[in-house]
């Protein structure tokens, strides 16, 4: 599509011209933007707009429902908010490496799981989320080098999944990394580099990135994962989107696995499928015909 300048000034966004874009949104990936959302919108749309030529935010409505993909691609891009950072929410880190890593190393002894484990960062961002991962798994696994691990990195900005591939951030980012995966899996920058950081291959590489909408009916992934992180990705959606996607989460989820949603996130009072770990993180309630299994002493005991 060419890009092409107006001279006719762009109009304020009217309320009915936000409430077709608002919903056309929530449709589109089941962001629900509320009223006090307005001012937003219009900041993020209106030089897109003025790119295109447009003259008001209907005329904009009226080419996303012809569009077939790139603009509503773009549009996503800007509406979406991509605030992320390395090892956010340090309590779920803390719980990887206390809990969870022990865990399945004992579970590998005992020959009770395969040397093998899948990480879902859902609503990645820029890439910060699974490069901690990823960072957090290499060093906790390093001393058997049997273990094999994935990371599924997914967001539905392009714009953010290509700055998250690039694994490249300003140098002010890295303090948030703890000093021994710093020191081991970043690069600093020097030269026209200088002020920024890159993330070793070694880490980049566990990591697959993709796009990914969690508005979909279906999630057509291979499953189970061990973990799936959501976090303060959920807080923009509705209440019915959300609970849609929290139960195809818990459908691809190991038995045995995990769901971390964000700090302002609780399932509490809302599925009847999950219990809590410790605060925003969860575990799957066991079935009927599991706890049956488990009374009668089978091999699910």
């Amino acid at each position: 599509m060419i890009e092409r300048h107006s001279s006719q000034p762009l109009r304020p966004l009217r309320e009915r011209e936000f409430a077709l874009l608002t919903s056309f949104i929530r449709a589109e990936c089941g962001i629900a933007l509320s009223s006090a959302k307005k001012a937003l919108v219009e900041s993020r749309l209106k030089r897109r707009l003025q790119q295109l030529g447009l003259q008001t935010y209907y005329d904009y409505y009226l080419m996303l429902a012809r569009d077939t993909g790139p603009e509503r691609q773009q549009m996503l891009n800007l509406v979406t908010t991509n605030e992320t950072s390395f090892f956010r929410e340090p309590a779920h880190f803390d719980l990887i490496e206390r809990m969870l890593l022990p865990r399945w190393k004992r579970e590998l002894a005992e020959g009770k799981r395969p040397a093998s484990l899948r990480i879902w960062s859902a609503g990645c961002s820029t890439g910060e989320e699974p490069y901690s991962l990823a960072m957090a798994l290499e060093w906790g696994l390093r001393d058997d080098r049997s273990w094999r691990f994935e990371v599924l990195a997914s967001d539905i900005s392009m714009r953010a999944l290509e700055h998250a591939a690039r694994g490249i951030y300003p140098i002010e980012r890295a303090a948030s990394i703890p000093a021994p995966y710093r020191d081991r899996f970043v690069l600093r920058g020097r030269g026209a580099m200088s002020g920024s950081i890159r993330i070793r291959d070694e880490i980049r590489n566990r990591i697959r990135f993709g796009r990914f909408n969690l508005h979909r009916k279906r999630y057509a992934l291979p499953e189970p994962f061990d973990l799936i992180l959501c976090r303060n990705v959920l807080i923009y959606f509705g209440r019915r989107e959300r609970m849609a996607v929290v139960d195809r989460f818990l459908d691809l989820l190991a038995e045995d696995g995990l769901l971390m949603l964000g700090h302002a996130e609780s399932l509490q009072g809302e599925s009847d499928r999950v219990r809590c770990v410790i605060p925003t993180v969860y575990a799957l309630v066991p079935s009927r015909d599991e706890l049956a299994a488990a009374e009668r002493g089978g091999p699910d005991a």
